[in-house]
């Protein structure tokens, strides 16, 4: 299990789908621990009772079918589907009109979906994801990318303590993937992932949303930057070592990427 892991971490996410398939032959008995520990890329499908898309995940599965925040309605029909409480549902609600907002602002679009619902034990569970497809023939707005995605999983527990506060425990992942093909830079394909956590204790005056919106935004940076000193950096670093240009092409190839992922 170990050893599936650590290839897991290694495969670049467009390729991981095939590879879990892969270890899920060879391990079997593993599934359920793979199938929960690995993330793997993000599918969409449309509700069609709102109009709107939804992001499939296992957060929101059931046996065979996903429930869409939107409609709270399993796609296929599922009779005897799960379905948060009551006060979690008006949360979810609230979170999927906030999130959709906060996506636009900062992915200039795409599709986002939150899914809530009762802790095991105590507190509750949400669930925060995004869906960007950059490449020119979806919704990237700039066009630069032949193929390109950035796809990110939030998950908090919270879990209610004395004294009007809650611990948020928050578990962030993010799966990047980029394909560049023109003149200019030429065949440039650049993938990876990366995970984090995070845990807090907040007063809940402000409600349980706004205290998980400043954990999320406040972990994309870290993990944005993370990405651009880790795959950013280090590509223009090994580029100009290995392949030294003279300078006037050295400085329009570095003003080239910055510009592309300032």
């Amino acid at each position: 299990m170990e050893a599936a892991m650590g290839l897991m971490r290694r495969i670049p996410p467009k390729h991981s789908e095939a590879a879990l398939t892969a270890l899920l032959s060879l391990l079997p008995h593993h599934s359920s621990d793979l199938l929960s520990q690995v993330d793997q890329p993000l599918q969409v499908l449309c509700d069609v009772d709102s109009g709107k898309e939804f992001i499939l995940c296992e957060y929101n599965r059931d046996a065979d079918s996903y429930r869409s925040p939107w409609s709270n309605k399993y796609h296929p029909p599922l009779d005897d589907g799960v379905y948060p409480s009551q006060e979690l549902r008006k949360l979810e609600v609230e979170a999927n009109d906030v999130f959709m907002v906060y996506c636009d602002q900062y992915y200039e679009g795409g599709t986002s979906s939150v899914y809530i619902w009762e802790h095991e034990y105590e507190g509750f569970v949400a669930c925060f994801l995004i869906k960007k497809d950059g490449s020119r023939t979806a919704d990237g707005r700039r066009g630069y990318l032949e193929e390109g995605s950035w796809e990110a999983i939030h998950v908090i527990e919270v879990v209610p303590l004395e004294e009007a506060t809650a611990r948020y425990c928050l578990t962030s992942s993010v799966m990047l993937s980029l394909t560049t093909n023109d003149e200019s830079s030429g065949s440039f394909n650049l993938s990876g992932s990366i995970r984090r956590q995070m845990n807090m204790d907040l007063p809940v005056a402000e409600g349980h949303l706004c205290n998980m919106g400043k954990m999320i935004e406040e972990m994309e940076s870290k993990l944005r930057y993370s990405l651009d000193q880790v795959y950013f950096g280090k590509t223009k670093e090994m580029v100009c070592t290995l392949r030294p240009p003279s300078e006037p092409v050295q400085t329009r190839l570095l003003e080239h990427i910055t510009k592309r992922h300032p």
